[in-house]
């Protein structure tokens, strides 16, 4: 009897052990699976480093010979009057002409007073973006000599670019992740725990848009990181 009642202490001991153990594990995993969920967002405004202006023109006439000699002294006169005002030559492409044949539009039922309608395209692309903005105010400097550049088409939109993005990662990375800590803290203080350390983080995508549409050569760089923290008691 007495033997039976100490197996019996013993297995109830061990029960008592084997609990608290299972208990303490428990406790240990939902500690470790306790954490919190930030995002930090990093902002900024960076002038454009690029842009591309296509000039834009037409030539109407009935006789390509006597068209291509106005398409090539009109060209001529645009690159002159880049070059004057600072461009250089590897910043100027001179497109080849788009030609269309109006009496060989078979839908087109209505007489038209040229056969031809030539579309010429002289794009700049230069890093020079405070001069070509100037040059794209001053253009009507070629309307003195007979030229008009064509505004409105889709062809001859300017597009502004930012192309310096990784000199600038470091920076709003580690920006982002401030913001993101001091989310995570507040949290963590709020909820009477405290903070630990980075259990897991995502960078994000970064994005270059305009800042608004009337100053498309200022650029808004933006990054939202994701990180999670872990929490402790």
């Amino acid at each position: 009897m007495e033997k039976f009642r100490k197996e019996a202490a013993i297995l109830a001991l061990g029960i008592f052990l084997g609990g608290v153990a299972i208990k303490k594990g428990l406790d240990n995993f939902a500690d470790r699976d306790r954490k919190v969920t930030v995002k930090g967002l990093a902002e900024m405004e960076v002038p454009a480093d690029k842009v591309t202006w296509p000039l834009l023109y037409k030539e109407l006439g009935n006789d390509l010979p006597t068209l291509y000699e106005q398409i090539k002294t009109t060209n001529g006169t645009i690159v002159a009057f880049l070059r004057k005002n600072g461009i250089k030559d590897d910043e100027i492409t001179v497109n080849a002409p788009e030609i269309i044949d109006m009496q060989a539009d078979r839908y087109n039922n209505n007489p038209q007073p040229y056969r031809y309608n030539v579309t010429s395209v002289i794009t700049v692309t230069s890093n020079q973006v405070a001069l070509v903005s100037k040059l794209i105010k001053e253009q009507s400097e070629l309307l003195k000599q007979g030229i008009a550049i064509i505004s409105g088409d889709y062809r001859s939109n300017v597009q502004y670019e930012y192309t310096s993005l990784n000199k600038i990662k470091p920076q709003m990375i580690e920006e982002a992740t401030k913001n993101a800590r001091e989310s995570a803290a507040k949290f963590a203080k709020d909820s009477e725990s405290k903070l630990g350390s980075i259990k897991r983080a995502n960078q994000g995508q970064f994005s270059i848009e305009d800042r608004d549409a009337n100053t498309p050569y200022i650029k808004k760089v933006r990054v939202v990181s994701t990180i999670d923290y872990s929490l402790d008691d």
